[in-house]
């Protein structure tokens, strides 16, 4: 009970981490089915599920799954270490191990007409969502926190709304790769001045609205200014996949289609 109950706090504060369950074994073995060990992204450990070897392996698969998402089923045979096992107990064991990912983040960098419908559709499709815009006449028309389900969350509003710079939205955050970041703002000053500070951060997005030429400008400006062009080619831009999209419903559609690509390497 005490690793299922570290297991829900670390889902409340949005912290990654995999759950390794001894699911069958047969003979000797150091733990039984049912034994549990959580492992969180930097390889630390809570719980056990035999120590040793085999467990120092158990643990690098669930770092690697926290990496993909994707769940594993291991068998180890703890017979003969000179061929290879990670032990000599003499029985077999098979773990399942199971990536438990927070909530995805996306945050949204200008609140105009294709902010607000990338907001709406983000929502919908499940994650948080934060808003930022340095125009406070913004916040005025703002919809509430509506209940986000069916058609109703195509017009919800953020979970978060910050009026102000991207100073004043980063200020006390750290933005990991669970994070998406969507820059739909009005020109290109707006973002040439947000771009040197959203790339100093591990946002696993980076997306950057607007035509070729623009994003040309952009980044021509910002290698003027010396941002290392090789950071700039994280940016994704002209943001979203191509579908010939024109209204800001189609344009979040586009979008979000890449943010979940991207999402799901």
């Amino acid at each position: 009970m005490k690793l299922l109950r570290q297991l829900a706090e670390a889902a409340s504060r949005g912290v990654a981490v995999a759950s390794a369950t001894v699911v069958d074994t047969s003979r000797s073995v150091p733990r039984h089915s049912g034994a549990k060990m959580l492992v969180f992204r930097d390889g630390s450990i809570a719980g056990t599920v035999g120590g040793g070897e085999m467990e120092a392996r158990v643990t690098a698969e669930a770092v690697a799954a926290l990496s993909d998402g994707r769940c594993r089923l291991l068998s180890y045979r703890l017979v003969d270490p000179v061929r290879g096992d990670p032990g000599v107990c003499g029985g077999d064991v098979q773990i399942f191990v199971e990536p438990h990912m927070p909530e995805g983040t996306v945050i949204v960098i200008g609140y105009g007409h294709v902010g607000r419908a990338v907001t709406g559709l983000a929502r919908w499709l499940g994650f948080r969502v934060t808003a930022c815009d340095d125009r406070p006449e913004i916040h005025q028309d703002t919809p509430g926190e509506a209940a986000v389900g069916g058609a109703d969350a195509a017009a919800a509003g953020p979970d978060e709304m910050v009026i102000g710079s991207v100073e004043d939205l980063l200020a006390g955050r750290s933005l990991t790769a669970d994070v998406s970041v969507v820059l739909v703002t009005r020109n290109v000053d707006a973002d040439a001045a947000a771009l040197p500070k959203l790339l100093a951060t591990d946002a696993g997005y980076l997306g950057v609205m607007g035509s070729e030429r623009r994003w040309a400008t952009t980044r021509a400006r910002l290698e003027a200014d010396g941002v290392d062009p090789g950071a700039l080619d994280r940016v994704h831009a002209p943001i979203g996949i191509e579908m010939g999209a024109e209204t800001p419903e189609e344009i979040a559609l586009s979008i979000m289609a890449e943010v979940i690509a991207h999402r799901r390497n």
